[in-house]
């Protein structure tokens, strides 16, 4: 990391080994640039740091107001890696703070509602960004519901099938729908939903919708949660539509070999054979911005939808109505 790629200025504190960068109105310290965190890759933490800056125009609104579960590895990937869900007492006041309950008592998690913030966290090794379905400000209301489309090995092409599947479902019930590969396996399907339903009725749909559509095509999907039960299927998992449940944030990096990224993808690059769920990565920064640029959700309402008429339409596909 330097001045010249960064827009920043070497630390000249006592701590030679770091350098600072510009967010906003605020200048962020990144200790120990130079620490490998992909050591196959040969990819530092000033790569993630240079990443995470070159990609916060896209990724912070969608971190913005949501409380964040962490995932650290403070010494790359080979050592300890953790899931933070506490905001320890060393961060800076001016990240925000965002305190809901718990069995038996509350947590404070993080919330990054800037480009600081989210340059302070990738500086702590956090590599990738978990974040709730539902906002700081009503934790119990989601207006995120995610179908997580989890094959059973390698092959993308099953996944390419169900997500096409579940999208026509989800035509079908009037409801819009966004597209991410993981960056490991499978893809996320999401529905902007208007946040004035519980998370038991969110979770009671998605489970409702998954079993329409596994029983459509019974001998490729499922929604057994035993993976002894699925055998060769593709598992339609909703089980993150739960409270305190998190899901990837879009352009998160993945910690794993090749370091690859949870990237938005639109409806028809769905039919490109070309895209599996690792496609992109931080070796290929360009072609991550590449796509961020395309805009690949720019064609799904922003506004968020009732479940209201979709459930009166899933009530009428299975004769409840």
């Amino acid at each position: 990391m330097n001045a010249t790629e960064t827009g920043t200025g070497t630390g000249t504190g006592t701590d030679t080994d770091s350098d600072t960068v510009r967010a906003g109105r605020r200048t962020v310290r990144i200790h120990r640039p130079d620490k490998v965190l992909f050591p196959d890759d040969g990819l530092t933490k000033a790569d993630v740091i240079d990443y995470y800056r070159r990609v916060a125009a896209s990724m912070v609104p969608q971190l913005r107001g949501r409380p964040l579960m962490l995932e650290r590895l403070p010494e790359g990937l080979g050592g300890p890696q953790f899931m933070q869900k506490d905001t320890p007492d060393h961060y800076p006041d001016w990240i925000r703070r965002a305190r809901v309950t718990k069995e038996g008592g509350t947590v404070t998690h993080t919330v990054c509602d800037d480009k600081a913030t989210l340059l302070f966290l990738a500086d702590q090794a956090c590599l990738t960004f978990h974040r709730w379905l539902s906002r700081a400000d009503r934790p119990d209301h989601p207006d995120r519901l995610v179908f997580d489309l989890d094959p059973p090995g390698p092959d993308f092409e099953a996944v390419r099938e169900a997500a096409r599947q579940l999208c026509a479902l989800l035509d079908e019930l009037g409801l819009p729908a966004t597209l991410m590969t993981t960056g490991s396996k499978g893809l996320h399907v999401t529905v902007p939903l208007d946040g004035r339903s519980d998370f038991d009725t969110v979770r009671g749909f998605a489970q409702e919708v998954a079993q329409v559509l596994a029983g459509r095509h019974p001998d490729r999907l499922t929604t057994a949660v035993r993976k002894k039960s699925r055998g060769d299927r593709l598992y339609l998992d909703v089980q993150r539509n739960a409270y305190a449940q998190t899901a990837v944030a879009p352009w998160s990096l993945r910690p794993k070999l090749g370091a690859p990224v949870a990237v938005p993808i639109s409806r028809k690059q769905l039919d490109d054979p070309h895209i599996t769920a690792q496609t992109w990565s931080l070796k290929d920064v360009a072609g991550v911005l590449e796509q961020a640029r395309s805009r690949p959700w720019s064609g799904v309402p922003a506004r968020g939808r009732s479940l209201g008429p979709a459930r009166r339409r899933l009530d009428g596909q299975r004769g409840t109505g």
